[in-house]
């Protein structure tokens, strides 16, 4: 009997497949906080979120020093400049040493949590034999000890550093926006003849710059998650073929298998640098938006402050602390635009090892079944991953087709 794979709209796929991605990887990966030891798991990340709020105490007051700093040197007195500078000091210094201590509790912690979800996927990998059916489960999981070895790390280094980044974010937008509001007061702006006065116009300055250039991150940078994924799997192919072609220069096969070989190696490089043509061009778009950003960001908050501060309504420190805290302020808002590259590169890992685990899913639920009804042939409990066992009177498996690298709009 000839068993017909079941098929499904590629582009329903794509519509249906980024959110199951997600899930399913973090029902897998979360695991690593739910499995004893969990808390020494959940100590450390209390740790770095009660880091998170010290190094803004420290950052408010730094805030408050470059205000309580540029008024000394306004009022030209040599005794506060002095004091600010022995208060300085200590601030640095704590500054530094919380930073440093946070660079260690992250990287622990995504040390920790790359061991666990790479030792439980090698395990789902090898529990009964999962690795030998892989091929007969049709699907985007190929090359899975790449995915088990490089996708794993980035799916488990990235989101720690943007987890706690975003928290950042959020707290230190919630704080300096106070700043921005006490400090920026009410702009007083003629129109037609009348003064009206705006309040907290710095808050509604840095919310629509924000806006703006999230925006427009997001329209630039929108295929970048499918770049970066179908150059990992570029990469995979190509470290495959390499590693085919040592196996085969090592036996005694003939040579023309060696040029075989060796032709199909060529063409995963000529795939892997085409790929890495593609990501540039990605990279030159968002770096237009990230770069005008850095550059633009500290300049608004000087013009948009200057008009009081030449009324006389804002002393020069305060000038230095509004747009401090405006530059602040939109780099928290602007999260998304900072790590743009970061979360598509851990967006793209994420559905790679999603996808492996989709398929020994599919494996491990037919084993179920096949074990109940030993007469069952085949099955797909998901949607585009189909299980084709045995094959037709000619013992002939069915041929996947190979993936289009066309890039989705």
């Amino acid at each position: 009997m000839q068993i017909c794979p079941m098929t499904m709209d590629e582009k329903s796929v794509s519509r249906l497949g980024q959110k199951q991605l997600y899930a399913r990887f973090w029902r897998f990966a979360s695991g690593f906080w739910n499995e004893p030891p969990s808390w020494a798991v959940r100590s450390l990340t209390i740790s770095l979120i009660i880091l998170i709020v010290v190094q803004l105490i420290v950052q408010y007051r730094l805030n408050l020093w470059n205000r309580d700093f540029f008024d000394a040197l306004q009022q030209r007195s040599g005794n506060a400049l002095w004091k600010e500078a022995l208060l300085f000091l200590p601030l640095a210094a704590s500054s530094i040493v919380l930073s440093i201590i946070s660079v260690w509790g992250r990287m622990m912690a995504q040390r920790k949590w790359r061991a666990w979800l790479t030792t439980s996927v090698i395990d789902y990998w090898l529990a009964g034999d999962h690795y030998r059916r892989l091929n007969q489960v049709g699907g985007e999981h190929q090359n899975p000890e790449f995915r088990i070895a490089e996708d794993a790390r980035i799916a488990t280094d990235a989101p720690i550093d943007l987890a706690l980044g975003l928290l950042t974010s959020l707290l230190t937008a919630a704080t300096f926006i106070v700043v921005l509001w006490e400090v920026g007061g009410t702009l007083a702006v003629n129109v037609f003849g009348r003064t009206v006065g705006i309040p907290g116009y710095l808050v509604i300055a840095v919310i629509a710059y924000s806006f703006l250039f999230t925006s427009a991150m997001q329209a630039i940078g929108r295929n970048l998650t499918h770049v970066i994924e179908g150059k990992n799997q570029a990469e995979a192919e190509f470290l495959s073929a390499a590693t085919r072609l040592a196996e085969v220069g090592e036996s005694s096969m003939p040579l023309e298998n060696q040029g075989r070989e060796r032709r199909v190696l060529v063409s995963a490089l000529a795939n892997v640098l085409e790929y890495w043509l593609d990501l540039c061009k990605e990279l030159m778009r968002i770096t237009l938006v990230s770069q005008g950003n850095f550059l633009l960001a500290p300049v608004v908050g000087w013009i948009l402050c200057a008009p009081k501060f030449l009324a006389g309504a804002m002393t020069l420190g305060e000038l230095t602390q509004a747009a401090a805290a405006f530059v602040i302020v939109q780099g928290a808002f602007n999260w998304l635009v900072d790590n743009y590259q970061r979360f598509a590169d851990w967006t793209s890992s994420v559905n790679r090892v999603a996808y492996l685990l989709f398929a020994l899913d599919e494996v491990a639920k037919h084993d179920e079944l096949k074990t109940a009804s030993p007469s069952m042939p085949a099955i797909s409990v998901f949607p585009g991953l189909e299980l084709a066992l045995g094959g037709d009177e000619t013992g002939e498996k069915a041929i996947r087709k190979p993936k289009d690298r066309t890039v989705p709009p």
